[in-house]
């Protein structure tokens, strides 16, 4: 039965552009479906990447998928690329990484790096387990920072890698494996 079900289930892959909604229809702006073509099914993004927010979407109709993904006891890390106006001083890069509170909810914990600092602007990777609503854009409002690119790269080890803004792919069977945990290899 489950051989049956995986075979229809879908399973894609979408580097979001900025500007697109995550969503499956929007009567005022462009959503993800609308980068679809027609005759793909009927998917749904899993999670949410914010309006301003580009980067690694998954598109499916695998609810357990969807739940293994988005559901915090899994700990399926998501790490973002972050691109800061400004130079990002060690006690402000200590506060990111320390235990905060947004919203009145108390984040998982957060790690976060600098990868280079030039031309008035911090390049920073951001991981978490969990996606709170705005988490990072709020995070760095919390710390003073404006954020001025935000990118989401991988999902555990599931890399974006070259796929182009606002292009989509179908997942590899390795690729839904161990999305779905049952295999560490990709």
């Amino acid at each position: 039965m489950r051989l049956l079900e995986k075979a229809q289930n879908r399973y894609i892959m979408m580097n979001k552009p900025n500007g697109v909604l995550s969503a499956t229809e929007d009567s005022q702006q462009k959503t993800v479906i609308d980068l679809l073509p027609e005759g793909v099914g009927r998917v749904f993004p899993v999670g949410r990447l914010d309006y301003e927010t580009e980067g690694l979407l998954i598109l499916t109709n695998d609810g357990e998928l969807t739940n293994r993904l988005t559901h915090p006891k899994h700990n399926m890390a998501k790490t973002y690329s972050v691109i800061i106006k400004g130079d990002i001083s060690p006690d402000a890069l200590h506060m990111l990484n320390s235990p905060m509170e947004i919203d009145g909810y108390k984040l998982k914990p957060v790690k976060v790096r600098v990868v280079s600092q030039k031309n008035g602007a911090t390049n920073t990777l951001f991981t978490l387990s969990e996606g709170r609503n705005r988490q990072i854009r709020k995070m760095c409002e919390k710390c003073g920072r404006t954020i001025m690119r935000l990118t989401r790269i991988s999902i555990g080890k599931l890399k974006l890698g070259e796929l182009e803004r606002g292009k989509w792919r179908e997942l590899t069977d390795n690729e839904v494996k161990y999305l779905l945990g049952e295999s560490d290899n990709l």
